[in-house]
């Protein structure tokens, strides 16, 4: 009798749980389906000239922390030319602000020399105001590539004539040459007012001064800004941020590209001191964006460079023992370089924000234009 007892105790139980498991499955969500929170703004900050080598000499030199720690999206970009296997700065410019890959010295325009529109023409489509900042002139290749067309980066007298007809708000450098000391005896200055924008040829002002402008210009420079160790101070930083308050101001969207020039030209002197403070000097317009964007919570910060240059490393310091051998002491840094032009090595790319996982992984650096409009939904009107 135990025996059928258990029996239809087991079956009992069987088909208890039968009718209660159901249940539960009405009480289990459904998964829900996270749509990922589009960027509202973006910044873009290259640093010419920085591979990985020189972005680890931060560590190694800079005092404070290193703002390069703070991102945790992080990816690698292939950086070649559409017709050389290492790219010069025009040509990687173009795309990052086109989404194509083009021939070296190419601004803004394609192998046929067509004109490509660039991410300042179509984020300004969708009321989006942009702006420029460079420690060169802001008539050099990569700010070009982000409001000009030409068939040649030393056309930069063309380069002024077209940034006073462009779509930018806001743009901060040097290059006063190619303004008003021109081959042509024409006052692009006069065209930039006469455009709308309020200039300064001596210095930064405080936001409360321009804030009623509708476009700032600063032209601080004859032709590249000074070296950071010449006096520049922190121009890159307080520029930069300077323009993200005034295209911002309102709450509008804004797209702003800031360049640290001169990492590259430290890179082609094969100068380590002079690239070390460059580099600082970029970590700590890093920190100042970084510090707006955790605060802002509706933009994206992407930092990467547009190639390396100088073959630079960072190898043992070079001895000699008491048998008259040369060694490598690994206990102390030596910063080296192995050319005076670019090298071909991928580049790393950093991302916070929203949207920022977007740019981990290894990919071609046209595809940065393409990852930014998919995120924006900047679309062109076209």
């Amino acid at each position: 009798m135990k025996i059928f007892s258990d029996y239809f105790f087991c079956k009992r139980f069987f088909l208890i749980c039968l009718l209660i498991f159901p249940l539960f499955g009405c009480f289990r969500q459904s998964p829900r389906i996270i749509k990922p929170i589009a960027p509202k703004n973006v910044v873009l900050l290259i640093c010419d000239g920085a591979g990985l080598s020189q972005i680890s000499s931060a560590y190694f030199y800079k005092n404070n922390p290193v703002n390069y720690s703070r991102f945790k999206n992080i990816g690698l970009i292939h950086v070649n030319s559409s017709d050389q296997l290492i790219t010069d700065s025009a040509a990687s410019g173009t795309a990052f602000a086109t989404g194509h890959k083009t021939y070296n010295t190419a601004i803004g325009v394609s192998d046929e020399k067509v004109d490509l529109e660039n991410l300042v023409e179509i984020a300004s489509q969708s009321g989006v105001n942009c702006g420029i900042v460079t420690t060169s002139s802001i008539t050099h290749a990569t700010p070009a590539s982000f409001f000009a067309h030409v068939s040649s980066r030393y056309l930069e007298e063309e380069i002024a004539m077209q940034l006073a007809d462009s779509e930018v708000d806001f743009f901060a450098g040097g290059g006063l040459n190619f303004f008003v000391n021109r081959s042509d005896n024409l006052n692009v200055i006069d065209k930039l007012i006469s455009n709308g924008f309020c200039i300064n040829t001596n210095a930064l002002d405080e936001f409360k001064t321009i804030k009623k402008n509708d476009k700032q210009a600063y032209i601080l420079a004859p032709d590249g800004m000074p070296k950071l160790t010449h006096g520049r101070g922190s121009f890159l930083e307080k520029a930069t941020i300077l323009g993200i308050n005034f295209l911002h101001k309102g709450d509008n969207p804004f797209f702003i590209m800031s360049e640290g020039a001169q990492v590259d030209w430290a890179g082609h002197d094969n100068d380590s001191d002079y690239l070390v403070s460059e580099m600082i000097d970029f970590d700590n317009t890093i920190g100042s964006v970084l510090d707006f964007a955790e605060l802002d919570g509706e933009t994206l910060v992407i930092v990467t460079a547009d190639h390396e240059t100088g073959g630079f490393t960072l190898s043992g310091k070079k001895r000699v023992n008491s048998q008259g051998e040369i060694y490598e002491d690994y206990k102390e840094i030596e910063p080296t370089f192995s050319a005076k032009g670019h090298s071909a090595t991928l580049i790393p790319i950093f991302a916070f924000g929203p949207g920022s996982q977007e740019f981990n992984g290894i990919y071609h650096n046209n595809e940065v234009f393409h990852k930014i409009l998919k995120l924006t939904s900047w679309h062109s009107a076209n």
